[in-house]
């Protein structure tokens, strides 16, 4: 299937509802959106030492949290190495999962700590002074993973690129706190198995290596209400947001394999010839 435009997507939902899920089943059916994850730009930053790497991993290790800016920051630098958005005044000015060090505009390396800090504190590096074009071309199409999480995040975000579909997932509260009561983890790997629909084959133990599983600490119950009413109320506003833009979409099933053909359709509708 061949896209006629480019699909810039992002999905929205609950903790537990499946949008790993529904992303990994985007990407397989459509070979030609990208996943671009603001965790894994992070993590990649942390990894080759780059000079806001390294501040990153000071701020995370201090509690912190990492600052809207420097988000923005390495989605616009993605973008603009991939070719997918364009404006004068960014030579010099990439940090990309294909970087190992970061420059301010004007080509002066910034190398130490207080320089760091002014640099991802100033929203001029974040927002730049001018907007940038967005490429509609197919090959520019993307599901962006991570980010935003509030209403404010996307407002900043539409003055790097503007996402031309938000997918709001519902499923029941009751359902998937059943999911969640019923979810194992196999930690040094990451293998999820649920007692209700991918039992591991020995209870309590991983396929693969024999090791055993473990429940998470924020799969409790209590602990999932909690985060449920977080999610509902910075993801209205956020919904509210894209609702005002006319690209918000919501779909409701009680599984995941109820979700995808619903979400395929829907895709496929906007943008598949």
């Amino acid at each position: 299937m061949r896209l006629k435009k480019a699909a810039r997507v992002i999905l929205v939902g609950a903790p537990g509802v499946g949008k790993g899920t529904q992303s990994e089943r985007l990407l397989q059916r459509f070979p030609q959106l990208s996943s671009i994850s603001s965790g894994d730009l992070l993590r990649y930053n942390v990894k080759q030492r780059t000079p806001l790497g390294i501040k990153v991993e000071s701020t995370i290790k201090a509690g912190g949290l990492v600052p809207d800016e420097l988000i923005l920051r390495l989605i616009r630098n993605e973008l603009n190495h991939r070719g997918w958005i364009h404006s004068s005044g960014l030579a010099g000015d990439v940090m990309t999962l294909a970087s190992s060090s970061v420059s301010s505009t004007d080509g002066v390396s910034v190398d130490n700590d207080s320089e760091v800090e002014a640099f991802i504190s100033s929203p001029e590096h974040a927002r730049g002074l001018i907007t940038p074009q967005t490429s509609e071309d197919p090959s520019a199409s993307f599901l962006l993973d991570g980010f935003p999480r509030t209403a404010v995040q996307a407002e900043r975000l539409d003055e790097i690129v503007p996402m031309n579909w938000a997918v709001s997932i519902n499923t029941p509260l009751d359902v998937v706190m059943g999911r969640i009561s019923g979810r194992w983890v196999h930690e040094p790997s990451g293998r999820v198995y649920n007692t209700g629909f991918n039992a591991p084959r020995v209870p309590g133990i991983d396929d693969i290596t024999g090791e055993p599983l473990v429940r998470r600490a924020d799969d409790k119950e209590e602990v999932y209400r909690a985060r449920f009413k977080k999610f509902q109320e910075t993801s209205e506003p956020l919904l509210e947001h894209y609702a005002r833009k006319g690209v918000l979409w919501e779909v409701e099933g009680l599984s995941s394999d109820e979700i995808s053909p619903k979400l395929f359709r829907e895709f496929e509708r906007r943008f598949v010839d």
